[in-house]
Parts: structure tokens; sequence; C-alpha cells
């Protein structure tokens, strides 16, 4: 972002259909009260199953970041149009780290202002890192309404 320009608003109630989403896991599973704490694994492999229709129907690619006992469960990589991509340290933040690299690595690619990255968090300090970098941020309501519509 060069001086001076100011990040992209969130709009929290459209997930884009293009471009790379990237969504921070944990916190999408928190943002639900469905008992997800009683068992995080099996919460963490129903959001990846979740999310395969909005994979395949997406014109870019969706990871899923995971982190902790509930990340390791799943392996890395391709787990039909969701990728997923595991957190690469331990802690409170490693989610949030892992998703900054992400977008810092992009950077590296896209010429600056181009960034066509969205990060699904309610997470505020994601946020306002994910901002820095140039990405759109939702929130996890978004994604959720698009996975189960009315």
């Amino acid at each position: 972002m060069t001086a001076g320009s100011r990040p992209r608003a969130a709009d929290p109630v459209t997930l884009p259909d293009e471009g790379r989403l990237i969504i921070d896991a944990m916190n999408v599973l928190a943002s639900r009260p469905d008992g997800w704490w009683r068992d995080r694994a099996a919460a963490t492999a129903r959001l990846l199953r979740e999310l395969q229709d909005l994979g395949a129907s997406r014109t870019g690619p969706v990871l899923l970041v995971v982190e902790g006992r509930a990340g390791r469960a799943l392996r890395s990589g391709r787990h039909g149009d969701i990728e997923v991509v595991h957190a690469t340290t331990e802690g409170p933040d490693a989610a949030d780290d892992r998703i900054v690299a992400l977008l810092e690595s992009r950077l590296t690619v896209a010429p600056e202002g181009t960034s066509t990255d969205t990060v699904v968090t309610a997470d505020r300090g994601l946020r306002d890192r994910a901002h820095e970098l140039g990405a759109r941020v939702v929130g996890p309501s978004a994604l959720l309404r698009r996975l189960a519509p009315e």
C-alpha cells in the first residue's frame, strides 16, 4: 500500500466470488455456538466439508488455515476444492501469523494495490494486519450465510 492510501473497508455482508479466500478456521468455528468446543477436530473437519461447494463455485482458491490439535487432525494440502494450510508455529496467534505470511508472500508476485485476497475473520488484530497488506476482510457471518443460505 502506498503512503497515505487507506485499506479497503470490510464488507461484512458480501463474500466475493473472485480472488483468494483465506479462512481463519478457529475464528469461524468460534462464531457458531453449536458445541464445536467439545470436539474441535470434528468441528474443523465438518467446516472443511461445508466449504466444498463454495470452493467449487469460486474462481479463486479457498485456503482453510488451521492450528493446534484440531488442525493436526487434517493433512496439509488439497481436500477437494479446499486447501488446508497449517499454522507453522504454536500459540494464540499462530493461525493469524500464518495468514499474514500468506498475504505477504502474495505481495512479492502481485503489483502494489492489486491484491484480490479476502480474509475471513472477526479477530480485530488480524483484521488490522490484513488491511495493512491490502486484503479485504469479511466477518465469519458473511461466510456462514454463504454456506447456509436462507
